[in-house]
Formats: C-alpha cells, sequence, structure tokens
C-alpha cells in the first residue's frame, strides 16, 4: 500500500480556475453551503425508491434548525479540509441534523439546539425524538469524541475543519433496518448519488478544500469519483470508518484515528 501523501499545513489556496470571484464573507460561506443543500435536497425529492427502501428520511428538512445552526456556525469561512462521511445514522444524524451526530456530543460538546420536526413518513422502530434521543451512536461518539479529546474546543477543530455527509438521506427497510446506499439498487443508487458527487464538487469549491477524508472505504470511493475533475488541486484520502461493526475500530479506532491524522500532516491544524 502506497504511503499517503502528507497534507503541508500553510495558506488556503484555490483550485486553479475554480473560485474567480471576490473572497466570500463569512455569512455568504454559510448561507451559499446552505442552498447548495437545499438545491440537492429539491434534486433528490424528484428521485422515487423501491424495494428494498420502505421509507426514506431527510433530516437536513425536519431538523432543519439544528442542521442550519450547525452550519452557520462552524461553517463561516473557507476550509481546508473537509471529513465525509456516506449518509446519516438513524441514531445520528437522523436525530441531530447534524453528521456523525451523536446526541450528547452535539447538545454539550457542539453546543447546538433547535426543534427537530417529524418526518413525513416515519416508522414506529425509527422514531425521531431529536436531542431527546436515548439511544447513543457509537460511530458518531467515536468520531466526535476523538476530535473532543484531541482539539479540546470545537472552535479548534473547526477553524481549519468541517464535517459533512455525501448523502443526507437514511434509507429504512419496511422492518426498519438500516439500508446503506451500497444496498440501493444500482439504477437507483447511481440516481441519488449522482446528484450527490455533484453537489460535494460545487460544496468543495465553495469551501476551498484542499482534503477530502473519506470517513470509510465507501465515502472515500465516491469522493475520488466525484472529485475526480478538480484533483490534483483537491487531494482525497481515507480514514477507517468508527463502526462497532468494524472488528478493526472496536480494537481502538481512536489511536488508528491519531495515527492517520498524524500521517496526512493534520495534527498541527488540530491542536491549539
Amino acid at each position: 500500500m502506497a504511503v499517503p501523501q502528507a497534507f503541508p499545513p500553510g495558506p488556503l489556496h484555490e483550485p486553479a480556475g475554480v473560485l474567480t470571484e471576490p473572497q466570500l464573507c463569512p455569512q455568504s460561506v454559510a448561507e451559499g453551503f446552505l442552498e447548495e443543500e437545499r438545491r440537492l435536497n429539491a434534486e433528490l425529492s424528484q428521485l422515487q425508491f423501491s424495494e428494498p427502501v420502505g421509507i426514506v428520511y431527510n433530516p437536513v428538512e425536519y431538523a432543519w434548525e439544528p442542521h442550519h445552526s450547525y452550519v452557520t456556525r462552524y461553517c463561516q469561512g473557507p476550509k481546508e479540509v473537509l471529513f465525509l462521511g456516506m449518509n446519516p445514522g438513524p441514531f445520528g444524524m437522523a436525530q441531530t441534523g447534524v453528521p456523525f451526530g451523536e446526541v450528547s456530543i452535539v447538545r454539550d460538546w457542539l453546543g447546538i439546539g433547535g426543534a427537530v420536526l417529524t418526518p413525513p413518513q416515519e416508522h414506529p422502530k425509527r422514531p425521531v425524538l431529536g436531542l431527546e434521543c436515548p439511544q447513543s451512536e457509537v460511530s458518531g461518539a467515536r468520531f466526535w469524541g476523538f476530535f473532543r479529546n484531541l482539539c479540546g474546543q470545537p472552535e479548534v477543530f473547526f477553524r481549519h475543519c468541517f464535517v459533512h455527509n455525501l448523502c443526507p438521506l437514511l434509507f429504512l427497510a419496511p422492518s426498519g433496518r438500516n439500508l446503506t446506499p451500497a444496498d440501493l439498487p444500482a439504477k437507483q443508487r447511481e440516481q441519488c448519488l449522482g446528484l450527490c458527487d455533484a453537489a460535494l464538487s460545487r460544496q468543495v469549491q465553495l469551501l476551498g478544500v484542499r482534503l477530502v477524508v473519506g470517513v470509510g472505504r465507501l465515502a472515500e470511493q465516491r469522493a475520488r469519483r466525484a472529485l475526480a475533475g478538480l484533483m490534483p488541486d483537491v487531494q482525497v484520502e481515507g480514514l477507517l470508518h468508527p463502526s462497532p461493526r468494524s472488528p478493526q475500530a472496536n480494537r481502538g479506532w481512536e489511536a488508528l484515528a491519531k495515527e492517520r491524522m498524524n500521517e496526512l500532516g493534520l495534527l498541527p491544524l488540530l491542536t491549539k
């Protein structure tokens, strides 16, 4: 396996020929990002999903208030690094509107609150309880817990970094089982992720991102595909997913994540 290229800390630069407009003011960056999300939501709303999908949740819509708070608070300017998840989990972003959004960390460390509405269709086995949800999401607790321990304060993390999901949709089988985009029929998957890929490319250009770190193999692969036209100005690397279904992650994900941050040259950006 090739050793990844270290990511050198340094001043932001935009990929050649990508951002030619004058530098956006901080609020315009957040509002521009949210506008791209609204555009993607409108495009995805035109799609229809069949078996094995029973119900689709879009927390960027029904959890708009905390999601809007997350973006406007922590995406106020250009970002050097984007950590990219695949899509919401039932006890994370589906409850809070925040990627990898384990409830206690969103509420107590990120300081995000707000009303979470009920999805238009709600599965009885997957109720949306918002910030009152008692179920902890292991992946989110591991992911944000690592950066909380490393950075201390969220402002240190978000000074150079942001976290986003490629696809805003949570897919549930009729039984209530969580489905990943990989579980969708090929045509439906490519229709959905093709729209998400295009949105990601626009968002990366908007933020001036230099490095995208796909959290999990699928997110990394889709990022490489979506951003092929922006390389080599935008680099794509991967990070082991903190899922409890991963035996490797269960043997000590925090140590592996810190080693990976060091390999990518990111530790100076993540500490005071």
